[in-house]
């Protein structure tokens, strides 16, 4: 029987068969990686605990102006794109794309993802 952790695993494995995501990661809404699939040259807490960051200061800000919940938060940069969404209350999706892969696809295919992880949380 496969543990938590190796079921989100394969979320994120499924995930990357989108195309051009580079990197993924589930974290626990205080920033704890749960599960990622992540370049060795990457430092995946250090991601996790930021993308946690960003998108729960997200949230505080659109919830202080009274503009309902953050659905997604995507930073875009020079070489990537990092998309972050709330996948249920206690865990975080994160992907992060090559600078020019157009989200359609991706934006789809993490919305399928978070309702997996939803499902094994």
């Amino acid at each position: 029987m496969p543990t938590i952790k190796e079921m989100l695993e394969k979320v994120l494995k499924d995930l990357k068969l989108a195309g051009g995501i580079e990197a993924s990661a589930v974290v626990s809404r205080d920033g704890l990686l749960m599960a990622s699939d992540i370049p060795q040259n990457v430092h995946a807490e250090t991601f996790a605990a930021m993308t946690a960051t960003m998108l729960g200061a997200a949230e505080t800000a659109v919830v202080e102006l009274n503009k309902g919940v953050v659905d997604r938060i995507i930073v875009e940069g020079k070489d990537a794109k990092i998309i972050g969404t709330g996948a249920g209350g206690k865990a975080i999706l994160i992907a992060m794309t090559e600078p020019n892969t157009g989200l359609g696809l991706v934006l789809v295919e993490m919305d399928k993802a978070k309702e997996k992880i939803k499902g094994l949380l």
